[in-house]
Order: structure tokens, then sequence, then C-alpha cells
């Protein structure tokens, strides 16, 4: 049942996460004043892309094919790793901080070494703002996760959450007040989210994720538009799991599994929902104000490692 447990939540993240984006989408048409395209959309998007051919830009070498399986691989691996779904999960002796976070970071690496083999102008600049970015969020998401490991005395993400479980006094502490903060902005900066990034525009002078795929098309960008999809429902699963972890299954009966496995949709939907609303009511900040805002999600995260050690 451990493999069941591991095999329901990857299909929940593959298949949701289109949803998940539309269900954005959908929001924040309807709060617009818009009908929108229905939650649907993204999944249609997947279907045409591919039925369509597949197209290289010239002078592009093998690693702009292989970063759609690449950074695909790469979120698929943390999506069964994280404990989200059940605490028994096959993976969990590896579900260690440190892996998760470098798993994240290499698919952002290889994307932005994708944009840079292509040779143009747009590809290059998105690749520099992407790790100019990841440079301030790795750190935060790092040692934010980390002020909620001192309780557990442990790196591994299972053993924070049964932490979490068994004294739920450490989720409502200063600490996790603060970590919670801090990954708040680091969700939004990794996903190209207001106000880091306009995933809805394509300016030149804005974009950052989108310059980066301009020269995919066919399957390769169903992937890439797949695996980011999936990257937005883990991270807001890292963030219920570690800040709301009840309703996760302890064991692997199958009644616990479909609890959990419930519990995860509400919690994520939920989530998508509170970003895509907070999206409506803020406007995209100035390129050379986002480093500002990311290292103020730095101190929050440095913050929060202190209290749990002052505070514990």
């Amino acid at each position: 049942m451990r493999i069941a447990g591991t095999i329901g939540q990857l299909l929940l993240i593959g298949a949701c996460g289109p949803l998940l984006l539309g269900v954005l989408r959908q929001v924040r048409a309807r709060l617009e004043g818009r009908a929108g395209p229905g939650i649907l959309q993204p999944w249609r998007d997947t279907r045409k892309l591919l039925r369509k051919h597949r197209l290289r830009p010239r002078g592009s070498s093998e690693m702009f094919r292989l970063v759609p399986l690449l950074l695909t691989a790469t979120t698929l691996v943390v999506a069964v790793a994280v404990p989200m779904l059940t605490t028994a999960t096959v993976l969990a002796p590896i579900a260690d901080l440190f892996a998760v976070v470098a798993l994240l970071a290499m698919g952002t690496t290889t994307l932005a070494l994708a944009g840079i083999d292509t040779g143009t102008a747009f590809g290059g600049m998105g690749a520099s703002r992407e790790m100019t970015i990841l440079a301030l969020v790795e750190p935060t998401l790092l040692v934010a996760i980390f002020a909620l490991s001192v309780p557990s005395g442990s790196t591994n993400l299972t053993a924070m959450v049964q932490s979490g479980l068994g004294d739920p006094a450490h989720i409502a502490s200063p600490a996790s007040l603060l970590a919670a903060a801090a990954l708040v902005v680091v969700i939004i900066a990794e996903n190209g989210r207001l106000p880091v990034d306009n995933p809805a525009t394509h300016l030149e002078l804005t974009m950052v994720h989108e310059a980066m795929i301009l020269e995919y098309s066919g399957p390769d960008l169903a992937l890439v538009e797949w695996a980011a999809s999936m990257r937005l429902t883990v991270f807001l699963g890292l963030f219920a799991t570690l800040f709301v972890p009840w309703g996760i299954a302890t064991s692997a009966d199958p009644l616990s599994l479909l609890l959990g496995l419930v519990a995860l949709a509400v919690k994520v939907l939920v989530l998508g929902v509170l970003l895509a609303i907070g999206e409506v009511f803020v406007a995209k900040l100035r390129l050379f104000r986002v480093p500002e805002l990311l290292a103020g999600s730095f101190l929050l995260s440095l913050l929060a490692v202190v209290s749990s050690f002052f505070l514990a």
C-alpha cells in the first residue's frame, strides 16, 4: 500500500496540475469581470500542442531538446518524494530538505540553459533574470524550511510533518509564521506569479519565464507547460504539508489514503484560489525592485531560524 500511496500522489499532481492552473485563470477572470476560458483550457492547450510538429532553432544543441524531459523528470521526482498525501511513502527516507530544493533548482537551471542555448536575445535575457531570482530564492527556501526542522531535529520532510502532527503548537509558533511568510514569496517568485512576473503577458521588457520558452513548440512546449503547472502544485502542496499537515494519512490503509487524497486536493485548491485572488489586487513590480522583495523574504527566513532556536 505504500506504493499505492506514492502512485496516488503522483497521479493527483500530474493530472490536477493543469486543472489548478485553469482554476487560477478562471478565478482571476471572474474577479476581473470576464467569462474566462474554463478550468479545462490548459488540458485543451496541451492536447493541441501534442498534435503539432516539434521545431528547433537553428544552431541549438541537444540541451535544448533534453530540457523539457529533465524539467518534467525533476518535477515528478519531487512530486513523489515530498510527503503530501501520506507519511508512509516509499521515498520517505530520501525526502530530505536539501535533496528536494536541489531538484527544484536543477529544473530551473536547465530551463535557463535552454534559454541561453537558443542564442536569441529574449532567451538570454530571460535566463539571466531567472538565475538572478533563483540565486535569491533558493537560500530563502533552504533557510525557511530549515527553521521548521529545528523542533523535529531532522531535515527529513517526513520527520517534519510527523513532528507537526504530534505537536501542533510548533506550527503556530513565531518561527513557523515567519517561515510561512518567506515561503509565500518563494512560491510567487519560483512560479512566475504576480508581483514578480506576469504569466498572462508576453511583454519583452517584463517577462521572465516566458522569455526562456519562446522557441519551444509542439510536444516540447506541452511538456514545459505541464511541468510548470506541476511545479506550482508541488510548491502549494509542500506549503500545505508543512503548515497545514492535518488530513495527511499516517498509515497506508485504503481509507486513510482516500481521506488524505481529498484533504490534499482541498488544501491545494484553497491555496491556489487565495493566490489567484491576491494577484487581482497587486500590480507587477519593476524588475529592479524584485531583488528587494526577495531579500526581504530571506531576512524573514533568517528571523525564523533565530526564533526557532531562541523560542524553542
